[in-house]
């Protein structure tokens, strides 16, 4: 096993190494809002992909592959308390059909608040609002005790103002799983898809497409499970350095911009890439979630002053079917989200409510004495 997780090691190494396109993090796409992180135990792991095979359908959301059994008849409700006025909440709901297999249907809103419209000359016209919308429908499917597949299709609207697009989407996952060494892997392909109707008549801009490795593993000895999630895969480049960049240096005496070396680029850009977490599990009913994510950490950190962006923590209570999740997430200096989640397997209550149902009278009255 620790032959196999070196070589996995190596090729995700390559494949950072290897893609050597050059771009920024920031404005390079639409619909950025299909990569927020609606369920707070994804937040609490740093909004990265997730690869753990358990009861928590909010975990479908980012992993169609995870789609099964053990999430027949659940339903996920999830809402995130934003920056300023905006707000953004989820809805999942998970079944299993017989003989058309596992599927599970969510919608996800961003709601950004009212606005006060003006024209040229500055006079009002009225306030208006901005919203987000994705609708997704996922299927997935057992391939044997050690793989799973699936993948979700989404349809995507927004409206800002009297400026409209739709579009459509998909994603494409595949799992491992090793019971033995408690071992879970997942790989997947996010966002393929195109605007159908732009914001601007000829104007398609692309999609937030990501490629994504996670790893998660529970330890033997320990009631620990630690996360790796690998994101952006396709690119290397994920700083930038330049005269906008204020934390970018200068020479005093020539007045130009002193780079950080080769070797800090690199560590930088490789980290940017990886997002760690750990989960302490010291119950079946009670866990603690917690994560950083470099590349939130580099790009809303503060001058003068230590920062604690990019890290995030959270806890969920598992009770009879009953799951309730509470998560923030460190951007800046008094900018928290906290994200709520509320999760429920109706199948599992129902047992727990016919387990506990009281005895029929006529069946208390057969242990009395006979008279």
């Amino acid at each position: 096993m620790r032959r196999y997780s070196a070589h996995i090691i190596g090729v995700l190494i390559l494949t950072l190494i290897g893609g050597q396109l050059c771009a920024q993090t920031g404005g390079r796409s639409v619909y950025n809002f299909l990569s927020y992180g609606y369920a707070s135990r994804i937040t609490a792991l740093g909004s990265g992909l997730i690869s753990v095979y358990d009861d928590d359908p909010t975990l479908l959301m980012v992993n169609p592959s995870l789609i099964g059994v053990r999430h027949h008849n659940t339903l996920s409700l999830d809402f995130t308390n934003y920056f300023a006025s905006t707000n953004y909440a989820a809805a999942l709901y998970s079944y299993t059909f017989p003989k058309a297999g596992s599927f599970a249907i969510d919608a996800r809103y961003v709601n950004y608040g009212k606005f006060i419209g003006t024209d040229e000359t500055g006079a009002e016209t009225g306030n208006f609002s901005v919203n987000d919308l994705a609708l997704s429908v996922g299927w997935g499917r057992e391939l044997s005790p050690h793989f799973t597949i699936g993948a979700a299709l989404k349809l995507i609207y927004c409206g800002y103002e009297s400026y409209h697009s739709f579009g459509i989407a998909a994603d494409v996952a595949g799992s491992y799983f090793n019971t033995e060494n408690r071992l879970s892997l997942t790989l997947l392909a996010k966002n393929i898809g195109t605007e159908i109707k732009p914001f601007y008549p000829g104007n398609l801009e692309r999609l937030p497409f990501d490629l994504q490795f996670a790893l998660s593993q529970r330890l033997a000895y320990v009631p620990i499970r630690y996360h790796i999630s690998l994101h952006s895969l396709y690119r290397w480049n994920m700083n930038y350095y330049g005269a906008d960049n204020p934390f970018m240096e200068t020479d005093a005496l020539t007045n130009t911009l002193i780079y950080p070396s080769k070797v800090s680029q690199f560590f930088d850009n490789f980290f940017r890439h990886i997002i760690f977490g750990i989960e302490i599990e010291p119950s079946k009913y009670f866990s603690i979630q917690l994560a950083y994510n470099h590349n939130i950490h580099q790009e809303m950190k503060v001058l003068s002053r230590h920062s604690m962006a990019g890290f995030s923590y959270g806890f969920m209570l598992n009770i009879k079917g009953l799951r309730f999740g509470f998560s923030r997430l460190q951007y800046a200096p008094g900018a928290s989200p906290n994200c709520i989640n509320l999760s429920l397997n109706f199948e599992e209550m129902s047992k727990w409510k016919k387990n506990n149902k009281p005895q029929k009278l006529e069946r208390v009255e057969s242990f009395a004495p006979a008279y």
